[in-house]
């Protein structure tokens, strides 16, 4: 029995690329129906999170067109991880695996047959993987390499090179569902529901119009929802720099009441301004760590719903092509 796939595209003021985004996907998807590789009640899915610009008349233009377009419209912006899983969460009702994919053409869509070929062999969990950053500026590729070997020491399971190109099974939706948490981290959340699981590797292309939606500003804030949201160990840091911190104070505490007693004291400054610099900035460092922490937990205890869909577009029981 041919599996039903459907395809999440994430979009944020995409009204630039979205018709030719369309256009590739439907060319994809006709294709593999046609060589009998999934099923004719496989679907397209565009979530719109918020967008200021046309991107939700042009999905429901699409939709209107050809109903294997359908959409979702979010309330207001949500961002983009919730943006996708909205998406994975309504969709896990009528897919059998379902595929996440930016909407700026970036990810290779020729490579959806490997990530089908995979899930047929029995992988839930497919992860496209880039096998260079050829596209990436030098800033880009080396901050990218030092955040993933960031998360790696800190203890967080992740792919390198992944992002959110990646097939999941039915069931592994189901187990995704079971994570409750509000702050969102989905490439360190998905390693976590388990499953067998492969790689399919693929050249990254460039944007095919409209700018990025990820500046740097964005990028360093999405790095530490990912540390603080899988990773208790920045706490741990900090306890052991006080410990440390602690120790070498009794030390310095002997070696002053030494000097003190044996008549040898050195009047000065430098070393006690030195010491209330070091000592004042570690403090601020660790409230702040702690305060990133604090604040998700108020996030969690406030159990606020992750997206709010206003409008849906799918007829799951129709056949189109």
């Amino acid at each position: 029995m041919l599996g039903i796939l459907y395809l999440v595209v994430p979009c944020y003021n995409e009204e630039e690329v979205l018709h030719e985004t369309a256009k590739r996907l439907l060319q994809k998807i006709t294709g593999m129906i046609n060589k009998k590789s999934i099923s004719e009640k496989s679907k397209i899915i565009f979530v719109n999170d918020g967008s200021k610009d046309r991107t939700w008349n042009i999905i429901e233009e699409l939709h209107q067109g050809n109903e294997i377009f359908g959409g979702l419209n979010l309330s207001r912006n949500r961002g983009h991880q919730n943006a996708l899983l909205a998406g994975l969460m309504t969709v896990k009702e009528y897919a059998d695996m379902v595929i996440s994919l930016d909407a700026d053409l970036q990810d290779d869509v020729d490579v959806i047959d490997k990530f089908v070929e995979q899930y047929y062999e029995g992988s839930d969990i497919v992860y496209g993987v880039r096998c260079s950053r050829k596209t990436d500026t030098f800033f880009k590729r080396n901050t990218a390499l030092a955040f993933y070997k960031l998360m790696n020491v800190l203890g967080v399971n992740i792919v390198y090179n992944h992002a959110d190109y990646r097939l999941i099974s039915k069931r592994a939706l189901e187990g995704l569902a079971q994570f409750k948490e509000v702050n969102l981290f989905l490439r360190g959340m998905i390693p976590l529901v388990g499953y067998k699981h492969s790689v399919v590797e693929y050249e990254r292309n460039e944007r095919f119009a409209g700018e990025s939606k990820y500046p740097l500003k964005k990028m360093i804030a999405f790095a530490l929802d990912g540390i603080t949201s899988l990773s208790i160990k920045p706490i741990r840091i900090i306890t052991g720099l006080g410990f440390t911190i602690f120790i070498i104070s009794l030390i310095t505490l002997i070696y002053t009441l030494v000097r003190k007693f044996s008549g040898n004291v050195v009047e000065g400054w430098s070393s006690l301004t030195i010491s209330i610099w070091i000592l004042g900035g570690i403090q601020l460092l660790s409230l702040g760590v702690i305060g990133e922490y604090i604040g998700k937990i108020y996030n969690e205890t406030k159990q606020r719903p992750r997206f709010i869909i206003a409008d849906k577009l799918i007829d799951s029981d129709k056949k189109y092509i």
